[in-house]
């Protein structure tokens, strides 16, 4: 580790995207590297708050959908289930 607990190292990316970053930081006079560690900590916290959360299945007991309904589309089921309740 090197000072401050920082430590170096190198990434590539592309041309367009640095000149963007640099001119960014500059205009806001940031230093590029405030700038890629703030965008890499909003990523991070973004992506782990997603794999916090789970869809868990539901299930059903039945026989399935109705007769009324057993070879129609979901459309059709959907225009069905709204049938009467709006424009």
């Amino acid at each position: 580790m090197g000072n401050n607990g920082a430590m170096k190292t190198t990434i590539e990316i592309s041309d367009a995207l640095l000149m963007k970053a640099k001119q960014l930081a500059h205009d806001q006079g940031l230093t590029l590297r405030s700038l890629t560690e703030e965008g890499l900590r909003k990523v991070i916290e973004e992506r782990s708050a997603r794999e916090g959360f789970k869809v868990h299945p539901v299930t059903f007991s039945g026989n399935g959908l109705s007769k009324e309904f057993k070879g129609k589309s979901w459309n059709q089921i959907r225009d069905a289930a709204y049938d009467g309740h709006g424009s």
